[in-house]
């Protein structure tokens, strides 16, 4: 355990959802490793690769040195490419290699998050390159927002769903939450709008984002008395469309939307909020 009890939810969660991901592909065939996730350019080995990668990173390994092959359509950008050196790298390991090698990443980085004695607000380097130092408090939470996510991203692309409901699910809901004011912004919602997401499932909520008059937008668990726009869907539905792993007009029947019909519909092409 951690020095400090605030940061014990995230380790939980993080270690839950790894140790999940772990036993799933631990069976797996050779040819199971090549299946297409919905993380865009992906396969089942290429989501463990990026796993593997930056909890090496974290653990102060040096990253590899390899040059990434020029037809990569998913590698669109700085960030897309940093990520890529530590998927491309692993893209020939076997299987016994790809599940040594999780194994051994999780134990060293288990014992190194028990040994963990920085403070919660602590300043540590961010994983990609160019960005600005952020919390480690922060950043244990972003780990098992990430882990998880591509935990289900694996999920899908074997057909054995779980853990929708999972701690891990749980630090994605507050994730997720946290983003949806700068998604409305970037929709163009109006000055004093009101826009409501009512999502049930597994992990159910109801929250609020008003725009004030001045456009900065908040974001609560209050009821609004005729909001501009109100959106239900269920929780996978939510989750997939704000990680990137699906678009709109694919689970357009999982969606139900009322008000402001123009403004649903730019909020929803602005819904992505991972990398």
């Amino acid at each position: 355990m951690t020095d400090h009890p605030s940061l014990q939810p995230y380790v939980d969660a993080w270690t839950q959802s790894i140790e999940a991901l772990s036993e799933l592909v631990q069976p797996l065939a050779e040819g199971e490793w090549n299946r297409r996730t919905d993380c865009p350019g992906w396969s089942v080995r290429d989501v463990v690769s990026h796993i593997i990668g930056i909890e090496c990173e974290l653990l102060g390994d040096p990253r590899p040195i390899h040059s990434l092959p020029r037809d990569l359509y998913h590698v669109r950008d700085e960030t897309s490419r940093h990520m890529e050196v530590q998927v491309d790298v692993r893209r020939h390991h076997t299987a016994p290699e790809m599940t040594g090698e999780l194994e051994y990443t999780l134990i060293r980085r288990s014992r190194q998050l028990r040994n963990e004695k920085r403070q919660p607000d602590d300043e540590v380097r961010h994983v990609l390159p160019g960005r600005d130092p952020l919390t480690l408090e922060r950043l244990l939470r972003m780990r098992a927002f990430d882990v998880w996510v591509h935990e289900q991203d694996i999920r899908r692309a074997l057909r054995t769903p779980g853990n929708v409901d999972s701690p891990g699910a749980h630090v994605a809901r507050d994730v997720l939450i946290a983003a949806l004011p700068g998604v409305v912004v970037k929709a163009g919602a109006p000055n004093g709008s009101a826009v409501v997401f009512d999502v049930a499932g597994p992990v159910e909520f109801m929250r609020t984002v008003r725009v004030d008059n001045e456009g900065r937008a908040t974001v609560n668990g209050s009821v609004s008395l005729g909001p501009t726009v109100t959106f239900t869907m269920g929780w996978e539905t939510y989750f997939r469309l704000a990680c990137g792993r699906t678009r709109p007009e694919k689970v357009a029947e999982d969606i139900k939307t009322e008000g402001d019909d123009a403004l649903a519909d730019r909020v929803l092409r602005h819904f992505t909020v991972t990398p």
